[in-house]
Formats: C-alpha cells, structure tokens, sequence
C-alpha cells in the first residue's frame, strides 16, 4: 500500500481507532517516513494541573516520527467523557472545523504524512451543524475503518461503509479488531465482512488482554 494520509474511523467508540492510528504511524516511521498523529477532538480527558490531556493523543504523540506538542495534535480537549457537541457545550465552546483544517495543515507543512483518528463513529456530531463526517469532507481524506468485531458489527460495519461512500469519500481499507474474544463464529463474520465491504482488508488483530502496540505491529500489511 502506498503511504498516505488518512482519518482512522470505527464502528463504534472503544474500538481499537487509537491503537491502528499508532499502527500506522509506526508503520510510516519505520519506511523512514515523517509520520505525525492527530486528534482533533478528545472527550473524557484527564486534567493535569491546569491542562487537559488526552491519552489517544498521548499514545499518537509517542508513535509519531516528527516533534509535536499535544496541543499540535489534538486541538480540543475536554474533560466530561460524553459526546464531543455536548462535552464543548458543558465548557461554553462551540467546535470550529475551520481550525481543526488549520491545525491539519499545520501539521502537514511538518510531515510527509498525517494519520487523524477521529472520535467515536463515522457521523458522531461535532457542532450543531457539522459531523465528523463533514470534518472528513474538509480535509479531503481516504478514510480507514476499524470494525470492532463483536456482535451487530455486521449492519454497523456495513452502514459505516455506506455512510462513507455516500458522501462522496474513499473507504480505503479496513481492519478487524477482535475486542470480543467469545463472539461466535468468528472467522464466518470476518468472511461476511470481506465480501461485502467495498474496500479490501488491511489486517485482524487478535484478541489479547492487555493489548499494547508491541503486540501487534506486524498485523498490518502496508
């Protein structure tokens, strides 16, 4: 595969967007590539003295290959873990894609490629008006979807999918993320998704507790 910037999508929230944007960006890094993370929004942040910090944004800073402050990489933080709309409403801010374009751009001037995870699912709401769908159209990015394999990963796979190409966007490939490690017929679902989505697979990730990024650098094909 070709290196390329892209946005990390999942079917749900908790589903693994962190840990294959690290992926990625390791797997950048090593073919000696400028690589650089970013999350333009994070909820559920941890307050460390007067700061808000992100631990996705943490885990993208570290795995990038080019110096970067956390505020560079994840432009809006906030602290109560609920939807990003209602998580800036709480604090009084409304959230700008405008300056998420900015700091992408930004970004891109330092790096020869940018991996940006998104937050929860494909259309979760950002503003009154915008989604992170609308986020997506404005940077113009291939999108990757990591699908959380775990029952009713099917429609939610599928309708992501749908929801992607209907905007006009390029699925560019997808990665299963075994979170379920009892979910039934595992391999059937897996086969189900790799003839239906419209994007070829880009690797399975085992399931395994704790689950660190060592443990899975090789699943990636790129």
């Amino acid at each position: 595969m070709k290196p390329m910037s892209c946005f990390v999508t999942g079917t749900d929230t908790g589903v693994g967007k962190t840990l294959v944007s690290c992926m990625l960006l390791r797997a950048y890094a090593a073919r000696g590539l400028r690589a650089a993370g970013m999350k333009p929004v994070a909820s559920g942040c941890l307050k460390q003295g007067e700061a808000l910090v992100s631990e996705d944004a943490q885990a993208l800073q570290a795995a990038s290959s080019v110096p970067l402050t956390l505020a560079q990489i994840n432009p809006y933080a906030f602290e109560p873990p609920v939807a990003p709309h209602l998580a800036a409403a709480l604090v009084g801010q409304t959230i700008d894609l405008e300056l998420i374009h900015a700091a992408y751009l930004a970004l891109c001037a330092r790096a020869e490629v940018v991996v940006v995870e998104g937050v929860g699912g494909f259309r979760v709401p950002l503003n009154a008006r915008q989604d992170t769908a609308d986020l997506v159209g404005m940077l113009g990015l291939p999108v990757v979807l990591v699908v959380g394999m775990r029952l009713g990963c099917l429609n939610h796979a599928l309708l992501t999918a749908e929801a992607i190409l209907a905007r006009g966007l390029m699925l560019a490939g997808w990665v299963a993320n075994r979170i379920d490690p009892h979910m039934a017929l595992f391999e059937e679902n897996l086969a189900a998704l790799e003839e239906r989505l419209p994007a070829p697979c880009w690797g399975v990730i085992p399931y395994r507790h704790p689950l660190t990024i060592d443990d899975v650098d090789w699943v990636l094909m790129l």
